[in-house]
């Protein structure tokens, strides 16, 4: 039986999560959900919509907190009472956490960063990016339960209309994996789509020339209905905020279309968003490497580019 660890949060489960209990489907083993938190239980059926055949569902106060260690107790203790073989997560940082710990504590194997996984002969074989996401290499396990960390937004999430079997779990906690209390928890406000679940994404790099400029691109991804990203250099001079970075150290995304503005295209930057639909780019520089794998090229000055284009789709929205 393969297991998916299936985050929620408010109430919502986890696109990246679902996305990763999609794919799990495919690989011709019964899928079981699991759900740990308090409320979870009411979760249960649209984790079945998504494929699951069966849903564990633990309540207990001590998985109140968004905490590892209880996590892994839970997780552990599931393993070893059921039939499971393989134990499959989407990567955040709870997860993250989680699949380390449970990795440490089972003596297992756990391959991470997988952007693949599949059946063959009989045996599970994950793919993983190498050499800055320039080549894929097949990776495997050597012993059961097998742990696999999916890279964010590898899959999507597909409904198969089914209903799971649910079943409640008592999970007993180690007396370490209880010590730790989160005091407090931020929650960082927003507007509008995050950049893993948007559809649209309009990125700027250095070639804004400033962070004043970036309401150039705010202003295009709200006439999209979409949301804002920044690459790397962006980030660390101070301009956008981290959680909006994209790339080989950001968030990786798939949006339908993604338009760089004054975005060189360098590896790591293509790294976070090459799964995307449809490129667009803008760039004054006809060199700029983003150019050798984009879908759309506009070379010009984004500064009257974007603009101008912000002012067309408002236009046409209006009309």
């Amino acid at each position: 039986m393969i297991a998916v660890f299936v985050e929620h949060h408010e109430g919502q489960l986890q696109r990246g999560s679902l996305g990763v209990l999609s794919k799990a489907v495919t690989l011709g083993e019964e899928v079981a959900a699991v759900l740990l938190g308090p409320g979870t239980k009411e979760l249960a059926r649209e984790a079945g919509r998504f494929g699951a055949q069966k849903v564990f569902v633990a309540e207990a106060p001590e998985l109140e907190a968004p905490l590892p260690q209880p996590r892994v107790d839970a997780l552990a203790q599931l393993v070893g009472e059921q039939d499971i073989d393989t134990v499959l997560f989407g990567a955040s940082v709870l997860a993250s956490d989680v699949a380390a710990g449970l990795a440490a504590r089972l003596d297992a194997g756990l391959n991470w960063d997988l952007v693949e996984i599949e059946a063959s002969d009989g045996q599970l074989v994950g793919k993983r990016p190498a050499l800055e996401d320039s080549v894929y290499v097949d990776v495997g396990w050597t012993s059961e339960p097998r742990l696999a960390l999916f890279r964010p937004g590898t899959f999507d999430p597909a409904e198969s209309g089914g209903e799971a079997q649910v079943e409640e779990l008592t999970p007993t906690f180690e007396e370490f994996s209880t010590a730790a209390t989160m005091v407090e928890q931020a929650h960082e406000e927003s507007s509008g789509p995050s950049i893993e679940d948007a559809d649209v994404i309009v990125a700027g790099g250095r070639g804004l020339g400033g962070p004043e400029n970036f309401s150039l691109v705010e202003g295009l991804a709200k006439a999209l209905g979409g949301a804002v990203a920044a690459t790397r250099a962006v980030v660390d001079a101070g301009w956008y905020p981290y959680a909006s970075q994209v790339g080989q150290t950001g968030k990786t995304v798939s949006p339908k279309l993604y338009i760089a503005c004054g975005i060189s295209g360098a590896i790591q930057h293509k790294v976070g968003m090459q799964g995307s639909g449809n490129v667009v780019a803008i760039n004054k520089d006809p060199n700029a490497p983003i150019f050798e794998f984009c879908d759309l090229g506009v070379v010009g000055d984004l500064h009257e580019i974007v603009p101008k284009l912000t002012e067309l789709v408002q236009q046409r929205r209006a009309g």
